[in-house]
């Protein structure tokens, strides 16, 4: 009986490898366990399949990664390669192709936390947090010379920005 598990599917069978099991399309690797909770551990799969595998090298190489592009988001959340006074069709090109990137990363990070991996999550908030505090926070920005008052008129101060 069906159980209701697999609509649509009544009359398909799994394929098999001739012995009557099922057929193993990859046949050098192991099956490793989707985790749905938070573990700790170097053995994760992170964003492609085999990847960083079981060595605590390639783990810390898969934590640097994902590190690395969390900071380059938050650099591309707030740098600003556009001039003023460019051309505005070719500003808005250059601006949409940097979202379309900065959009890309950050769906690379978040497919990486989606490894469940309590390492990952955390070297992902490390480099959100650096690169906002490095590129978006007021700490590391020169503040802008104060405004010279010479007539006193409200009409004389620059205008507000966020």
């Amino acid at each position: 009986m069906n159980d209701g598990h697999m609509h649509g599917m009544e009359g398909m069978s799994p394929p098999t490898n001739g012995t009557g099991g099922m057929s193993n399309m990859h046949p050098h690797h192991h099956m490793m366990m989707m985790h749905m909770t938070f573990f700790w551990g170097k053995n994760a799969e992170i964003l492609f399949s085999g990847w960083p595998g079981t060595r605590s090298g390639m783990y810390v190489l898969a934590l640097i990664f994902v590190f690395a592009l969390a900071v380059l988001v938050e650099w591309l959340s707030h740098c600003n390669l556009i001039k003023n006074g460019s051309n505005h069709v070719a500003a808005g090109l250059i601006q949409t192709v940097m979202y379309a990137v900065r959009i890309g990363l950050a769906y690379m990070v978040m497919l990486a936390v989606m490894s469940f991996n309590a390492g990952v999550f955390l070297v992902a908030i490390a480099g959100h947090t650096l690169g906002f505090l490095f590129f978006g926070s007021r700490v590391f920005k020169t503040p802008p010379p104060p405004p010279l008052i010479s007539s006193g008129k409200t009409s004389d101060l620059p205008p507000m920005s966020c």
